[in-house]
């Protein structure tokens, strides 16, 4: 029998307020992340993959226009808690955060040290003198020297400041961490150090992910599920085997043939058009204005479809072939 969800997204929905209307950066997204999995979600920039973090953990701008959905841990609709308790009892205790662009996620006046220790000492989780030890502890899971507790940001690499962020991430020993574009601005080889510290994490400490990345590549390195965004929407969701071996949505189909393999000499395809507004989508599939597999049923928005070999798509050529769940 499959393991219960550590967490379990239903219809959340996030929106912001702008003068052209309401901006629909996720538009009622469903989705598991499983006990010591990585769900990686991929998608193009502006498809709203950012924005589900900010969701999750209530890290909300003022512009909020429509904020809704039940997320289940543990048992508990940790959506019906007020902002004290999910403050206390969520956020960083039991789900965390690596968000974009290290430096900027740090605090450049501050001690190393001291900011990975204020998870810690905020929710009352051990003392002053106990935080030493698991700082000293957390560093050596992501591979840095006890000396940088007394430095400042400034004084590292960016790669040691991109640990410094997953350090305060998992200090906490939080069940899931979310990782916003973890190795973006990183260069190659230390993007490769980066995912074989998470894959390490992974593998010891039976850490969930939920991996948020335009990169491939990169996703394909850690993801054990691939949830695929198009336009504030979930459109596949997938083993990543399967995926990657034989993506279902025709936006996937686009999005794996337009990078490089290592093997073989087949031709590039770039995706036609540009991603739609999602101020003002397009009625229907989302992604049919682009596809050049769309006919008439397109026109109406099709659901998830779950398929025989238990991928999910939201594409009506699936509608024969769907299985009742």
């Amino acid at each position: 029998m499959d393991p219960a969800p550590l967490v379990d997204i239903h219809n959340l929905f996030l929106y912001y307020s702008s003068r052209s209307g309401p901006v629909q950066a996720v538009d009622d997204l469903s989705l598991p992340i499983f006990p010591g999995r990585a769900v990686g979600v991929l998608g193009e920039s502006g498809c709203g993959k950012s924005s589900i973090p900010k969701a999750i953990l209530r890290l909300l701008p003022s512009n909020v226009a429509r904020y809704e959905g039940r997320i289940w841990m543990d048992g508990l609709d940790i959506m019906g808690l007020g902002e004290e308790q999910f403050r206390r009892q969520v956020r960083w205790v039991k789900i965390s955060l690596v968000a974009q662009a290290a430096m900027n996620a740090l605090n450049p006046v501050a001690r190393i040290g001291r900011q990975v220790e204020e998870a810690l000492l905020a929710h009352g989780l051990t003392s002053k003198r106990q935080a030493g030890e698991r700082i000293r502890q957390v560093f050596a899971h992501v591979d840095l020297p006890e000396d940088v507790i007394q430095r400042y940001p400034f004084q590292l690499s960016g790669g040691m400041r991109q640990r410094a962020v997953i350090a305060m991430a998992l200090v906490a020993e939080p069940r899931l961490v979310i990782l916003d574009e973890p190795t973006s601005a990183l260069d190659l080889l230390t993007q490769a150090n980066i995912m074989n510290v998470l894959k390490r994490i992974k593998r010891d400490r039976k850490t969930s992910f939920m991996f948020i990345t335009h990169d491939v590549g990169t996703c394909s390195e850690l993801a054990d599920t691939v949830a695929v965004m198009y336009a504030g929407q979930l459109v596949e969701l997938a083993e990543a085997a399967s995926f990657f071996r034989h993506p279902l949505h025709p936006y996937s189909h686009k999005l794996m043939a337009s990078v490089p393999r290592l093997y073989g000499d087949q031709e590039l395809e770039p995706i036609p058009g540009r991603p739609p507004s999602l101020i003002d989508p397009p009625a229907g599939c989302r992604f049919r204005t682009r596809c050049d597999q769309s006919f008439s049923r397109c026109t109406q928005t099709p659901p998830l479809l779950t398929t025989r070999e238990g991928g999910r798509a939201r594409c009506w050529l699936y509608e024969t072939e769907a299985v009742q769940t």
